[in-house]
């Protein structure tokens, strides 16, 4: 009787075990307003400005040609009409 009541302690702590490891997320939750590309952009400015470095801007490598609004071109081919599919 008390071999049986070990292994079925055994396995019900196994079980326990298992399930609490295996729900929920390892850690703290994170803000979003700290994660992505704007937080880390943020960031480099302020660590730029501590440093004292100037940046350059990406934009002047040329001089600025206006460019011609493009008018927007109808279809290359004619496309067949459009059918419904799987109805009886």
């Amino acid at each position: 009787m008390t071999q049986t009541s070990y292994i079925f302690l055994a396995g019900v702590s196994v079980t326990v075990l298992t399930v609490v490891t295996a729900c929920g997320v390892v850690g703290s939750p994170v803000a979003p307003e700290n994660v992505g590309v704007n937080p880390t952009i943020t960031r480099q400015k302020i660590q730029l400005q501590k440093s004292g470095t100037v940046q350059r801007a990406d934009n002047t490598s040329g001089a600025a040609v206006p460019l011609e609004p493009v008018e927007p071109k109808g279809q290359d081919e004619e496309l067949p009409p459009l059918r419904p599919v799987g109805t009886r």
